[in-house]
């Protein structure tokens, strides 16, 4: 078994140091992430320029690229090898409902699963703090590793026959403290804060992003639910954005011969 580790944080973070360190001993591990923080890139890939591959220590790897550069170079060609399956984070703040259209964590576990690899990002629930509030990636890569285990003792495969990213979010607790396991579906959030507008030293003005929005769908059987209640939210991702039950109303919309 040779398993791929990512991220968005870049190859210096907490998250997936204590990520590969709880995968040792499942199989032969290589990190390649990016050179510094890239979160937020999403399922974006440089092709403008190429890319810059580094050596940081005996096979640990940094790319001057976005999450999705990472995998897809350690995929297609960087190494004499493939890896079976990749592993993502683990991240520093959550990825629920929305956030995972714009996560770069969950990004670099769709790019390895576009690729045909097995794919599971993980991410922390350390949304909110600041500064040097307590961060418990160590029960953040615990759950990491009880997921890979998982799959590889029994691979997972959907009735349509392709596998799903599994999308991990972890509460920001001492792993006693974790409740358990639940499978998810995604919740959603409300729109974001409107923009922040600031002046840069020479007065020009510059925006901010805001923060994200409040949680909106977040009932019982959603990522954030489980999260809130202190248990480890688990939710199958596809790759197939097609609204399949749209498609009727769309071909009557459309009219004859669509």
């Amino acid at each position: 078994m040779r398993i791929l580790i990512s991220n968005d944080d870049g190859y210096r973070a907490r998250g997936i140091i204590a990520l590969r360190a709880a995968l040792q001993g499942l199989g032969d591990l290589i990190v390649v992430a990016p050179d510094r923080n890239r979160s937020g890139a999403s399922n974006s890939l440089t092709l403008e320029m190429p890319l810059r591959v580094e050596q940081a220590e005996p096979d640990v790897y940094f790319v001057q690229g976005t999450p999705t550069d990472c995998v897809h170079l350690a995929v297609s060609g960087l190494f004499p090898f493939e890896p079976d399956m990749v592993v993502s984070g683990v991240n520093d703040g959550s990825n629920l409902g929305d956030d995972t259209l714009y996560s770069g964590t969950v990004a670099a576990a769709t790019e390895g699963r576009f690729l045909g690899k097995t794919a599971v990002a993980v991410s922390l629930h350390t949304d909110g703090l600041r500064g040097d509030a307590e961060r418990h990636f160590a029960t953040g890569a615990h759950f990491g590793r009880v997921i890979v285990e998982r799959l590889i003792a029994s691979p997972l495969v959907t009735s349509t026959g392709r596998a799903s990213i599994l999308n991990v979010n972890v509460p920001n607790l001492p792993l006693a403290q974790v409740k358990g396991i639940r499978v998810t579906r995604l919740g959603n959030r409300h729109r974001s804060e409107a923009l922040i507008k600031a002046e840069d030293p020479r007065g020009r003005p510059v925006y901010w992003v805001g923060p994200a929005g409040a949680s909106q769908d977040a009932g019982p059987g959603t990522d954030f639910h489980a999260v809130a209640e202190g248990y480890v939210s688990v939710t199958p991702l596809t790759i197939d954005l097609t609204n399949h039950a749209a498609l009727p109303e769309l071909r009557s919309w459309l009219g004859s011969g669509a």
